[in-house]
């Protein structure tokens, strides 16, 4: 069997990691002077309750080389010959570097084993490397070889359309996502940036006024853009507020013709941290 890993800002429930048994590094979050390891020591809910009364903006980091070689010797040792690691994008985080490290880490260690490892650059943040992990854990169920999984994922990766929108921005002021001036414009005219991914990092590529518009915008660029041949399945992210996910997915249900699963999956503390409070997120593969 085909082992899968990623790191924690794959943002995927713990009922599909233990599903389908994907080893996730986590992230390291500091706040008030300590350090917690994401969705071990600090559960999301417990971090959006706390987080607009923190002195501080939380930082975070990436796992250890020594945390991905960790993971592959554990699957190894469980009888896998064949790893598969899908990591953020290089151009938001190192644990893409991270995990490769931990890949030559395991050659140099056992320059004899047959193990096939292969760590992909997802180009993505939050669930959209969750998606890419969990189609390869439907792929692989299905009977996908380490070959396929590795090709789908290096055809496909670039495809994972993202949308992101926030409730707050100061939060995007100070991770370095969005410029002061930009942030500053948008609270006057009480305007939602609507983000995505370009070149492996995030990009505003539109903005609405209200969680209604951007729901619509959503659903628009879902019909206009999706892959059905595909996308049998689309994620839908939030931070603190499950009601607006579930507004999204309904939206989804009446008003397209898409009948796959519609996942709601909350944002991890790693995630969290740079977008704040309110987030709405949506993932899919397009054309």
């Amino acid at each position: 069997m085909i082992k899968l890993l990623a790191d924690s800002t794959c943002d995927l429930s713990d009922a599909v990691l233990e599903q389908y048994n994907i080893g996730v590094a986590p992230l390291i979050i500091t706040m008030n002077n300590m350090s917690y390891q994401d969705r071990v020591d600090i559960q999301p809910d417990d971090f959006y309750g706390m987080l607009e009364a923190l002195p501080e903006f939380p930082t975070t980091a990436m796992p250890s080389p020594a945390t991905f070689l960790t993971l592959m010797e554990d699957a190894v040792a469980a009888g896998h010959e064949e790893i598969l690691c899908i990591c953020m994008s290089s151009g938001t985080s190192g644990s893409y570097q991270s995990a490769v490290i931990g890949k030559e880490y395991f050659e140099e260690a056992h320059p004899d084993s047959n193990v096939k490892i292969h760590v992909v650059d997802s180009r993505s943040m939050s669930h959209g490397s969750g998606w890419l992990l969990l189609k390869s854990a439907q792929m692989r169920e299905a009977g996908a070889t380490f070959e396929e999984l590795v090709g789908f994922n290096e055809t496909y990766k670039t495809n994972v359309k993202h949308f992101l929108s926030v409730d707050d921005l100061d939060h995007l002021i100070k991770s370095g996502r969005i410029s002061n001036a930009s942030a500053i414009i948008g609270k006057l005219l009480m305007v939602k940036p609507i983000m995505s991914m370009k070149n492996g990092k995030g990009a505003i590529v539109a903005k609405e006024r209200g969680t209604r518009k951007v729901l619509k915008h959503y659903t628009d660029e879902f019909v206009k853009r999706v892959n059905p041949d595909i996308t049998n399945f689309v994620i839908i992210g939030y931070t603190s507020d499950q009601r607006i996910a579930e507004n999204l997915k309904a939206k989804l249900e009446t008003e397209t013709d898409f009948t796959g699963e519609i996942y709601l999956m909350q944002m991890g503390v790693s995630v969290g941290t740079h977008v704040g409070l309110g987030a709405i997120s949506m993932f899919f593969v397009e054309k």
